[in-house]
């Protein structure tokens, strides 16, 4: 299946300041395919290290780290040759040897017209083991499909091209087909192997089984993270941030009988595994919003709504049911969906306004920057919905950008109260998201 990443593979591919690429995400996202495929279909050859199933190509990196002499060696072990602008150097779960990711910049030094890329799904917890190339690497991020890249994967490539265009376009029977299509991913979710399931069997109950084979292999990977944290605090707060979506994270609320400190290490755990996200509140005053984000004041999201549905374990055959997407799980999944599509089209960065007063607390549930201006965003059932908040902040901000209402409903103007209200389906395309 194609993945929008690919156009920032080629981009990295040809660009002349390149340097090593380590591409991070949670297990499962799609990395070492999409990497494989970005090998075997831009260059002559694909070099494959992998560092998790194979460990004695570990001991390549045991004495002198110079990238001639991996190169070297490494043609032998995997009796290919390795030709600088023909040849993909693959190096896959390099976090299992913390010196492969030291090595890298040697690779950039010594060997710059040579592509390497690198995978790792746990590399943060490497990272503290490893002495890390500062400035002589990239980064890029895989999340799991979003709504668009699902749309093509079933084989709708007309729905995405209706979800990423202007939403004044859509007519109502289109309008209803792409929020049809929404709810049903609200269940899937962006998992590839989830997507695959139901792109083979059109079966929900054969998807929800591969989620709940994902959320098992999560619990398994728990065990990677101790000594540091308790496995069974972290277990318990994975499966109450899946219930605790858009609401404001206390970390007593999170699970019973562990001390605070010791919940913190586990959601700050979860965070580094990529299966968590932590949602800042920010001052929306001024550019950039991270230097403003709040310590104590956040929110969560987990890595893909699907995985969601599967950890809160809720009724399916009674939120499945409901009409209004908006009513799905109190809302919660309406917003953990547009969170997930503005992590990608938002570049990883994502905020969101609370103000804290005794007499009225406001709260307004993202913000988007797009052209230099901060855009406050609502995940509301539409006009009968209150607003009550988003009108305190136009009032507070106004230098603010046009506010951004995502609803159940067609797209709708309102210029004079400087608020435009968007489908669901558009979030992508609304907050800076482009198709390739």
């Amino acid at each position: 299946m194609r993945r929008f990443i690919d156009e920032e593979l080629r981009k990295w591919k040809e660009g002349t300041r390149r340097k090593p690429l380590i591409l991070r995400g949670a297990r499962q996202v799609g990395k070492t395919w999409s990497l494989k495929e970005f090998g075997k279909n831009k260059f002559e050859s694909l070099a494959l290290v992998d560092l998790e199933r194979n460990p004695p190509l570990r001991r390549l990196f045991d004495g002198d780290l110079g990238a001639a002499r991996i190169c070297a060696d490494l043609e032998v072990l995997l009796r290919q040759k390795i030709t600088p602008g023909k040849t993909l150097l693959f190096f896959d779960e390099i976090q299992a040897c913390p010196r492969a990711i030291t090595a890298l910049r040697y690779f950039y030094e010594e060997m710059p017209d040579l592509h390497v890329v690198a995978a790792g799904s746990l590399l943060e917890f490497a990272l503290k083991d490893a002495s890390f190339p500062v400035g002589r690497i990239q980064f890029l991020n895989l999340y799991p499909l979003c709504f668009a890249e699902y749309l093509e994967a079933i084989g709708n490539a007309p729905a995405t091209a209706a979800v990423c265009g202007n939403p004044r376009d859509i007519t109502p029977a289109v309008h209803e087909l792409l929020r049809d299509e929404l709810k049903r991913y609200f269940f899937i979710g962006g998992m590839p192997a989830a997507v695959n399931a139901y792109r083979e069997s059109s079966s929900l109950h054969d998807t929800f089984e591969v989620q709940g084979e994902i959320v098992e292999s999560y619990r398994m990977d728990f065990a990677k993270y101790t000594p540091q944290v308790d496995r069974y605090c972290l277990d318990s707060v994975f499966t109450s941030l899946a219930q605790r979506v858009g609401q404001q994270i206390k970390y007593a609320r999170l699970g019973e009988g562990y001390a605070n400190p010791t919940l913190k290490k586990a959601f700050e755990a979860l965070c580094l595994a990529h299966v968590a996200r932590r949602i800042p509140s920010a001052d929306p005053s001024g550019l950039p919003l991270g230097a403003s984000a709040s310590a104590k004041i956040f929110k969560a999201l987990l890595l893909d709504v699907g995985l969601m549905r599967s950890l809160a374990a809720m009724p399916d055959d009674v939120e499945y049911g409901r009409s209004d997407l908006l009513a799905i799980y109190r809302g919660a999944m309406a917003e953990q969906f547009v969170g997930q599509e503005m992590l990608i089209s938002q570049n990883g960065s994502l905020y969101y306004w609370d103000r804290q007063a005794k007499s009225s607390s406001a709260e307004v549930d993202y913000l988007a920057v797009m052209d230099g201006r901060i855009h406050p965003l609502e995940v509301k059932s539409g006009a009968t919905g209150s607003l009550k908040s988003l009108h305190l902040f136009l009032a507070a901000y106004p230098d603010c950008g046009q506010a951004m209402v995502f609803s159940d409903r067609p797209y709708a103007d309102l210029p004079k109260q400087k608020i435009t209200f968007l489908p669901l389906y558009s979030v992508f395309a609304a907050t800076g998201g482009a198709v390739p």
